[in-house]
């Protein structure tokens, strides 16, 4: 008999949440466990054994146990969804859905979510450079999302699922959004899901 998949996570981590979202999604009973990361509970030896570069999220699907949140994407949709809507039905979508993926664990990790490392989590990072990266990503952006509904054509995939917690949450790194009407409307579209569920807020920054 199947249980639940457990999901390893930081409530207020971007990555998990991404997790979080896509098994929501699919309809994928799961149940969170919130680590006491401040107290090295990532850095634990079973834990490790999980995730061995101590890196939420993590889960557990009844033994199968799998770290970083694109992989674990990947492997939900082809275990649990229709993979191929999802990842791509032609040779070009499948193409422009990992080039975002891409995007998700570059140009967003290091602008918006690297702006919202400084002022969620008091990271050493340079602020300022996380916030100049996150305003010429969403530049892109806005430009890519004009006339279309979602990241990759007319139907939600695992890019917009990657791509989704940090940018909405980009004004708690103190990354404004009301110059990119295209993102805002496409956050809009995702929310706007049945199954959508949402990431715990943070506050925004005075000015933000």
């Amino acid at each position: 008999m199947t249980t639940a998949v457990k999901l390893y996570r930081n409530p207020k981590s971007g990555h998990c949440h991404r997790v979080e979202l896509m098994m929501s999604l699919l309809d994928v009973p799961y149940e969170t466990i919130d680590l006491d990361m401040a107290n090295g509970a990532h850095k634990a030896p079973a834990y490790l054994a999980i995730s061995p570069l101590g890196q939420v999220p993590a889960i557990d699907d009844n033994g199968t146990t799998l770290s970083d949140s694109n992989a674990i994407l990947t492997y939900l949709v082809a275990r649990y969804g229709d993979d191929a809507e999802w990842t791509g039905t032609t040779p070009v979508e499948k193409a422009e859905i990992q080039r975002w993926l891409s995007i998700a664990a570059g140009e967003i990790a290091s602008g918006p979510a690297a702006a919202r490392l400084v002022t969620v989590f008091g990271a050493g990072l340079d602020h300022a450079a996380a916030k100049a990266k996150a305003h010429a990503l969403f530049t892109v952006m806005d430009a890519a999302l004009e006339g279309k509904t979602f990241l990759v054509g007319e139907r939600l995939t695992i890019a917009d699922v990657a791509g989704y917690s940090y940018i909405a949450h980009a004004p708690e790194g103190g990354v404004r959004l009301e110059g990119y009407p295209n993102i805002l409307a496409w956050l809009s579209r995702i929310e706007a899901q049945p199954k959508f569920v949402a990431m715990a807020k943070s506050p925004v920054p005075a000015g933000a």
